[in-house]
């Protein structure tokens, strides 16, 4: 994932990450049996998958401690 690419995740919203989250794992799924028949060339590509889903659990995990962080100081 470009750096780019990660600052526009930062700007969504958590239920718009779970929705590109679960997207990716979908997309890992079907990569499997094709990475193992041959008919994906590029192997690299189920790791960088794995990368990106990653990051973006990261980043909703950092938005719900920021949410949690400014409820407790507003209290």
């Amino acid at each position: 994932m470009k750096k780019k690419e990660y600052n526009e995740l930062k700007s969504k919203e958590i239920t718009d990450l779970l929705k590109i989250v679960k997207a990716k794992k979908a997309e890992l799924a079907k990569l499997g049996p094709k990475a193992i028949s041959g008919e994906e060339k590029n192997l690299k590509k189920a790791g960088n998958i794995r990368k990106e889903v990653a990051q973006i659990l990261t980043l909703i995990r950092e938005k719900e401690i920021a949410k949690a962080e400014e409820k407790n100081e507003n209290i």
